[in-house]
Formats: structure tokens, C-alpha cells, sequence
């Protein structure tokens, strides 16, 4: 008989992750990993790349749990923007640039499988449903912000539209999000 999984309230596991307790990064790990993986991987669309920034993700998490602020927001959200900002930083770096340049076609097939059978992990914490619920023109920026690694001003660009705009629809986007899940 299997025993029961000890479920954790927020504030519990960031206590044991800001005691160092093995028992909290292992429950962060089997808790968030496929969310946050999803995540990292509609960004590099890379499977090694982002396994390897999942990893670090968590070390990044783990180092840096004591400046986790309860009144800034809460510890997933906390988690995601660490996990879509090194996602993003490792689509700018040099070395990442300069890889993709010479990556194989055996390489690049196996990438494309993996990212279309992987996506869904962000389904997994309900995710797409809650920006399929934004108007089709903030389903589009918040795409290629959030999840594409552009910035504002790449964004603009890519749709043609002033920088302000692409602003003016994220605040908006932000603010229907809230709504929607009752931040």
C-alpha cells in the first residue's frame, strides 16, 4: 500500500527550503519541474538547453531562496521568472548564438520533436487556457514576451506596432490576467 503524499502549503515549503531541507527542494523538484520546464523549453526550444537550465533553475532557487519575499508575490511566480529569465539570458548569450549557428540536422529534427511533444507542460499548470482567455492581441504580446524571450522593443518590431502600444497591451494583458485568476 502506497502511502499518502505529505502535500505542502506554500509558506511550509518555503520554510523548508529557507532551512535548507532536503525534503523542500525534493517536493519543489516533483512539484514544479514540468511547469517550469515547460516554460524554459517554449523559450530555447531545445530539449538538452533546457534540461540543462531547469538544473540550473533550481540551483539558482535554491541559492537565492532567502530572498524570496512573500509580499512581492507568490513562491510559483517567484520560480517562473527566474526560470523564463535564464531561459532568456541563455538565448542571448554568445556561446548559445554561436551553437544554434552549427547545430546538426539530426540535432535540429530531434529539437523540433521534443519542443511539439513537450509544450504542453505548460498546459499542466492550466496556463494556455488562462491567456487563451486574453483578447487576441494580448494573447500575441504576452506570447512573445513571456514565452518567446522577446523584449518590448523586439516585440514592436516583429508586429509592426509602436513601442508604446506593445506597453499599453501588456499592462492591459497583466491586468485580465489578474482578473482571470484572482490575483
Amino acid at each position: 500500500m502506497a502511502i499518502p503524499e505529505k502535500i505542502l502549503s506554500e509558506d511550509e515549503l518555503v520554510s523548508l527550503l529557507k532551512n535548507e531541507s532536503g525534503e523542500g527542494i525534493a517536493h519543489l523538484y516533483d512539484h514544479y519541474s514540468p511547469a517550469l520546464f515547460g516554460v524554459i523549453i517554449r523559450i530555447v526550444e531545445e530539449q538538452e538547453t533546457a534540461e540543462d537550465l531547469l538544473q540550473e533553475v533550481f540551483v539558482k532557487i535554491w541559492k537565492n531562496v532567502q530572498s524570496y519575499d512573500k509580499s512581492k508575490g507568490k513562491l510559483y511566480t517567484w520560480m517562473l521568472n527566474i526560470a523564463r529569465n535564464s531561459a532568456i539570458d541563455r538565448l542571448r548569450s554568445k556561446d548559445y548564438r554561436i551553437s544554434g549557428k552549427v547545430q546538426s540536422i539530426d540535432n535540429s529534427v530531434y529539437s523540433i520533436n521534443k519542443v511539439h511533444h513537450t509544450s504542453n507542460n505548460v498546459d499542466h499548470i492550466g496556463l494556455k487556457k488562462v491567456v487563451e482567455q486574453l483578447t487576441p492581441t494580448h494573447q500575441v504580446v504576452i506570447d512573445l514576451l513571456y514565452f518567446k524571450g522577446y523584449t518590448q522593443s523586439e516585440a514592436a518590431e516583429e508586429l509592426k506596432i509602436p513601442l508604446g502600444t506593445v506597453k499599453t497591451r501588456v499592462k492591459m494583458a497583466i491586468v485580465h490576467l489578474r482578473k482571470i485568476v484572482g490575483a
